[in-house]
Parts: structure tokens; C-alpha cells; sequence
């Protein structure tokens, strides 16, 4: 059984520490690139359905601004803790950085069930977070997106909130929104999609003919399913995938029809027919050519890395494999492309939708989906070509420390020549 460390901020820690290592960063550039250089924690009271006041706890962390303003999800879930924040908010600054677009990172979170709550307690739990931080973001600080168990309407909500704090519209302080009040066409499936052009780069560079490769997809919520569809395209077969409570398998390739109606109908994959029933950890284990986990963070470790037999990962959800196991798969001579170079399609086009609103100019989807594919691919050739630089002088590293390399360059130059060390 494994014994390493599973904090998440931990292991974002490790992770940059492992990359100052090898590019022989600044130590004082690496002093201030381990810690976030703001962390807000915030108490909310909240009228209930049954007249009651409740206080949740909530956090948003600025993680770095080197770069330009804050950019990361605000989640709401019963296990919510600023470790996870504050990971995150590490993550969006290296994901920005590596896009090369211009915003730095953070994140926030509320400790709260969402799935308990009616829409006029979320609305109202909404509205109360965006006051207990106003001070904390806008347009030119920090820029808010969805993240777990939020939506576009509960960002519409909070933009509306926020508004009515400055006295003015100002719907450039959210990203997310629906497109009724100026959300960006193309930003639902943006996550998926980006990483489908990261996963054609990669299959080229790896010799994996996608017509007919099996894919397996740990998760299927938003990214999942549209991962799951967008795969399909690729000419490729998804023969696994799974929720919470389970997976299942067919050789022959699933039916995404199906799989959606039975979700609808139970809440759970488990049920449907003419199929074979696999646990998350058995589907992590599969043969295949594409291991896609799209779930929860801490996935792939230690315990099992070494049992995976797919040719390739592509990380869709966040952090989704640890250190240890990035060391084994690294070994094994298995690509494990990071999530914050795969899931980036996401902010990407959370960028496009806050310069939209500050231009007041608005873009169709065919021209914000051609414009996330050619950072996509930039960003994909940038680890490539990093990873080909480090092997002329005689040192292998992996697409994750490609990536970290690149994105914490970008960072670290930027507190250079603004003078922070």
C-alpha cells in the first residue's frame, strides 16, 4: 500500500518543486511561486427555506498575478477545503501561463451540499458569496468561472450581484454566463474539445491511430460526456466509462444514446443492459489506447500506476494523478499528458468570453473554436519542443514537467521584470 502524501496542495508543491529543480529556477522566484500571495476566508449567512439562518464558509485564493488578473472556478461541495483551493488556484496559474493568455491564477470554493439546496437558497447563497468577496475580484483583479456543482445561472446570479455592488452592468466579472448576458458561444464543451486537440496532436506524435482505438473515460459529467462524443469523432471507440457508482465495459464500443437515457432515468450508469459491470478502479486498468480520467482528483497513484495498461493518459479532470505515479507511468514509458495542459480549453475560452466583454465585441462559435484549437496545438508543441530541448543535453523528462517547465518560465520572467525578485 502506498504511503505518499495525497494533499492536494502538497502535491502541487512537489510538482513545482520537481520543475524548479531541473530548469534550476531562481530560488527566490521559487520562494514565491510556492505559496499563493493572497487567500481570503469568508463566513456567509444565508436565509434558508425554513426561515433559518445558516453560515457557510467560503475561500478565494489569488494564487499569482504576475501575469494579469486572477482567473479560476468557484466550486460548491460538502468536502470543499482550502488545500483544494489553494491547489487549484496553483494549477490555474500554471494552465494560464502555458496558454500564454493573459491572466494569472486562483480559485474559491463554498463548503456547502448544493444537491440539498432549492434554487432560491442557492441564489441566495450566491448572491451573499459575491458580497463577502467583492472587494476581492472584478473585471481588472480576479475573474470567477463555474466549477463543480456550479452553473451558468449561478454565475449569472453572481454577475448580477456584483453589478448591483458597483452600480453599474459589469459582465466581465464572471465567465460562464449564459449567453443571454453575454456568455461566450462555444464555452459548454470548450473543456472537452480542447483537450480532443490535444489528444489528435498527441496520438500523431505517438503513432496511435485513433480510427478504432479504444478509449476508456473515467467520469461522466460535463467533460466525460462531451469527451465521449468528441472521441467518437476522432473515429475512435470508447469501450469504458464511469460514474460514481461504477462503470461499465463493452468491447465493441458503447452506445452514448443509451448511456445517456439511462442516466437520466436512474441518476446511475450501472443499470443498462447488454453490457459488462467494472468499478472505477478496474476501468482505470483496462488495455486500451486512450485512459481519459475525467472524474476526481487522486486517481491514478501509487497503489495502481503501475497495473495501467493503456498506451496513453490525457487528464481531463484535475490533478487526477499523483507524483508517485507520475514517476511510475514516466517509467513504464507511458504519455501522461497533465490536466493543465488537456482540461486548459476550458479557461481558454473563459478568456475569450471576458475579452469579449471588455471589447464589447462578439465573436460565433466557428471562430472561438478556431481560435482554441491554434493555442491548443501552440501549447501542446510547446511541451514537445521543450521536452525535445531537455533530451539534446542528455536529460528525459515528461510531458509534465514539459509543461511545468514552460508554464513556470512565463511566471517567473514575469515577476522578474516586474521587479518582484
Amino acid at each position: 500500500m502506498t504511503t505518499e502524501e495525497l494533499d492536494p496542495f502538497k502535491i502541487s508543491q512537489e510538482q513545482l518543486d520537481t520543475a524548479a529543480g531541473i530548469m534550476k529556477l531562481d530560488p527566490a522566484a521559487h520562494a514565491l511561486l510556492r505559496e499563493p500571495m493572497q487567500t481570503l476566508t469568508v463566513n456567509i449567512p444565508v436565509k434558508m427555506r425554513d426561515g433559518k439562518t445558516r453560515t457557510f464558509q467560503g475561500f478565494r485564493v489569488h494564487y499569482n498575478t504576475a501575469r494579469g488578473p486572477a482567473k479560476g472556478g468557484i466550486r460548491y461541495h460538502p468536502q470543499e477545503n482550502i488545500s483544494t483551493v489553494k491547489a487549484l488556484a496553483a494549477w490555474m496559474t500554471w494552465k494560464c501561463s502555458l496558454a500564454d493568455i493573459p491572466l494569472g491564477g486562483g480559485k474559491g470554493g463554498v463548503i456547502c451540499d448544493p444537491k440539498s439546496m432549492n434554487d432560491e437558497e442557492l441564489e441566495n447563497l450566491s448572491r451573499a458569496y459575491v458580497r463577502s468577496i467583492g472587494r476581492f475580484i472584478g473585471p481588472k483583479v480576479d475573474v470567477p468561472a463555474p466549477d463543480v456543482y456550479t452553473t451558468p445561472q449561478i454565475m449569472a446570479w453572481m454577475m448580477d450581484e456584483y453589478s448591483k455592488l458597483e452600480g453599474h452592468d459589469e459582465f466581465g466579472v464572471i465567465t460562464g454566463k449564459p449567453v443571454e448576458v453575454w456568455g461566450s458561444q462555444g464555452r459548454f464543451d470548450s473543456t472537452a474539445l480542447g483537450a480532443m486537440f490535444v489528444l489528435r496532436e498527441a496520438a500523431k506524435l505517438h503513432k496511435i491511430n485513433m480510427k478504432n482505438a479504444k478509449v476508456a473515460i473515467q467520469g461522466f459529467g460535463n467533460a466525460g460526456g462531451f469527451a465521449f462524443e468528441l472521441v467518437k469523432k476522432l473515429g475512435a471507440k470508447v469501450v469504458a466509462i464511469s460514474d460514481s457508482s461504477g462503470g461499465v465495459y463493452s468491447k465493441a464500443g458503447l452506445d452514448y444514446q443509451k448511456l445517456s437515457e439511462q442516466k437520466k432515468k436512474t441518476g446511475e450508469l450501472s443499470g443498462i443492459k447488454g453490457v459488462e459491470k467494472l468499478t472505477n478502479e478496474e476501468l482505470l486498468e483496462l488495455d486500451v489506447d486512450v485512459l481519459i480520467p475525467a472524474a476526481l482528483e487522486n486517481q491514478i497513484t501509487g497503489a495502481n500506476a503501475d497495473r495501467l495498461k493503456a498506451r496513453m493518459v490525457l487528464e481531463l479532470a484535475n490533478g487526477p494523478v499523483t507524483p508517485e505515479a507520475d514517476r511510475i507511468l514516466f517509467e513504464k514509458k507511458v504519455p501522461d499528458y497533465p490536466d493543465f495542459l488537456v482540461n486548459s480549453g476550458g479557461v481558454i475560452v473563459s478568456y475569450f468570453e471576458w475579452a469579449q466583454n471588455t471589447q464589447n465585441w462578439y465573436w460565433t462559435e466557428d471562430e472561438v473554436n478556431k481560435k482554441l484549437e491554434g493555442i491548443m496545438v501552440r501549447s501542446f508543441n510547446s511541451v514537445i519542443d521543450t521536452q525535445a530541448k531537455f533530451a539534446k543535453q542528455g536529460a528525459r523528462i515528461s510531458p509534465r514537467m514539459g509543461a511545468y517547465i514552460v508554464a513556470v518560465d512565463r511566471v517567473a520572467k514575469a515577476m522578474k521584470a516586474r521587479g518582484w525578485y
